[in-house]
């Protein structure tokens, strides 16, 4: 499952329905702001409603039924949950917020929690985190995609990241050691190329558009930047071109990637190295075990490494998941900050990560997880502790990622149709033109 969730065309409609929130009670309801995030909750009689993405946690069921007897144990309430599927979830977010029928609590994915936030719909969490004393443990790329003008909108509940995963026997037989800089990747791949030239040594996927943005930030450059109140495209920078150039240039110039490759997606790219053509690859935390579903071949062939900045350490990564989001309707804000709590951290936010594939949003549960040293499951880890970040926190960027701005952009490199300079002038105009109209 693809962690990315995309406001897209939606998002200019939903901005427009911030005077009807407010109309329809939003922020200034009878329900009030969280309280006491450190007393007992007394629900005893109440029930809270909650919106649960479907598929994330094939077990998502079963968990609940466990947390829902641990709440009511906590606080005498019981939970209503829904599950909402994905393809569905944006517009029917939408139009209980334009209907004031918006669940108490709701798992928001972190590229819309700017959007609801911005409308009016969601509730400061900043003073319960900080009352609870957590506000040094969450995770920062998290904590960056769900806050908006200084306060926390979104709770951390669960991320993914990419970093880069590989063949270990491929490695092992080209006498390869995982890559800590950029002059090491292609060195590295210049050796895997020789030993294996039928193999894919690295493809480049022209419509994943979360393959550059390491590269951009890893060489200190910038998707768009805030200038006030607005906002204005820094891809066309020379430190953002630099990393794209170097990016594209594993394809163009090295030739460690394929020309089928200028087209494919995430999916693409698994069903690629799932077939044993790829011996490295971008992929989310949540693909090797997949991928080894998908052939049990691969089980104990596969190993990570965190994607490399150009002179070493971690470039940073997109953190792409979920927040939950108590909503301003909510009838009680302190018993749906109680529920927020239990989800977030402790036990149930260990299990939920166990069963799902990816990460917890504290930093004191991701230390457990490189403690254990997993093969495969640690270098994310650091990934996402080192390196993970956030895209512009407006909901103008989902209309960007509608438009697949970046894909195209890199499109357009990687078939020879435009150098580096004129793509990213081109997606540069693209971005500000949307960022003018909003």
């Amino acid at each position: 499952m693809l962690v990315t969730r995309k406001a897209g065309r939606l998002a200019v409609g939903l901005a427009a329905l911030s005077l009807t929130v407010a109309a329809c009670g939003g922020g200034s309801s009878d329900s009030g702001a969280i309280s006491d995030s450190t007393g007992k909750v007394d629900g005893a009689g109440k029930s809270l409603s909650v919106w649960i993405m479907e598929g994330t946690n094939p077990d998502a069921k079963p968990f609940f039924s466990g947390v829902s007897a641990a709440f009511k144990k906590e606080t005498g309430a019981t939970l209503d949950v829904q599950y909402v599927p994905w393809a569905e979830a944006h517009d029917k977010f939408v139009n209980s917020i334009a209907g004031g029928t918006t669940p108490d609590v709701a798992e928001v994915g972190t590229t819309w929690t700017p959007e609801f936030a911005d409308a009016g719909a969601l509730a400061d969490l900043s003073p319960a985190v900080k009352q609870a004393g957590l506000d040094g443990d969450l995770v920062p790329g998290l904590v960056d995609a769900g806050t908006v003008d200084g306060k926390l909108y979104g709770m951390p509940w669960y991320a993914g990241v990419r970093s880069v995963i590989y063949r270990t026997d491929v490695f092992e037989k080209a006498g390869v050691k995982p890559p800590t800089t950029w002059d090491e990747l292609v060195e590295v791949g210049d050796t895997l190329k020789a030993k294996d030239p039928k193999m894919i040594t690295f493809p480049v996927a022209g419509d994943s558009e979360y393959g550059v943005y390491p590269f951009i930030w890893g060489n200190q450059g910038k998707i768009a930047e805030q200038d006030g109140s607005s906002w204005k495209s820094d891809i066309s920078s020379s430190e953002a071109r630099k990393g794209i150039d170097f990016y594209t240039g594993l394809a163009t110039e090295h030739g460690f990637s394929s020309p089928a490759a200028t087209t494919w997606d995430e999916a693409d790219l698994s069903d690629a190295f799932s077939r044993g053509d790829v011996a490295m690859m971008i992929a989310g935390s949540w693909t090797p075990g997949a991928l080894v579903e998908a052939n049990p071949d691969l089980k104990g062939k596969i190993g990570a490494f965190p994607i490399p900045g150009p002179d070493g350490g971690v470039a940073p990564s997109f953190l792409g998941g979920s927040h939950l989001g108590v909503f301003e309707t909510a009838k009680d804000k302190d018993l749906a900050w109680s529920f927020v709590k239990l989800m977030s951290t402790g036990t149930f936010a260990q299990q939920w990560g166990e069963q799902s594939g990816f990460f917890p949003g504290t930093k004191s549960l991701l230390d457990q997880v490189q403690q254990e040293n997993d093969p495969v499951v640690a270098p994310f880890a650091t990934q996402m502790v080192e390196g993970g970040a956030s895209l512009p926190v407006t909901p103008l960027y989902g209309q960007v990622q509608g438009k697949k701005t970046v894909s195209a952009m890199l499109q357009s490199i990687l078939s020879g149709k435009a150098s580096v300079a004129d793509a990213t002038d081109k997606a540069a105009t693209e971005m500000d033109d949307i960022f003018a109209k909003g």
